[in-house]
């Protein structure tokens, strides 16, 4: 199955206490945390762009599986990590944040954040 296509934030768990614990100011956190978020991802081959479109503020990381690349992290810091694939999963280790994309089926992605013990859960629908 191919990751392209767009899809819609549906549900998420433990958004508050993730995204305080990776510092995010409390005004932003309240803001952010009914708003539906777009995902538009581009696969050709082992080539990726991802756009997260949140409100007004967009994320942009292009990458190649396997080789490193300048990601932008959910704060907006830019780090340097590498992508992996294996079927229809995605794995990145960002500043010790592990991110897992899953595609589960054909029109839902699953991408699970996990630092220390605090596992934030976000399920997409493909729109």
């Amino acid at each position: 199955m191919a990751f392209t296509g767009k899809y819609e934030l549906q549900s998420q768990e433990n958004f508050e206490a993730f995204m305080k614990a990776i510092g995010l100011p409390d005004e932003l956190i309240q803001k952010g945390k009914d708003i539906k978020s777009i995902s538009e991802i581009e696969e050709t081959g082992d080539n990726f762009k991802v756009t997260v479109t949140t409100g007004s503020k967009v994320l942009v990381n292009t990458f190649t599986v396997g080789q490193e690349a300048d990601l932008e992290t959910v704060t907006g810091e830019k780090v340097k990590a590498v992508v992996m694939r294996d079927a229809n999963t995605l794995k990145v280790s960002l500043k010790g944040i592990e991110s897992v994309t899953e595609l589960v089926d054909a029109n839902t992605i699953v991408n699970t954040m996990t630092l220390g013990g605090i596992v934030y859960k976000r399920i997409s629908k493909r729109v």
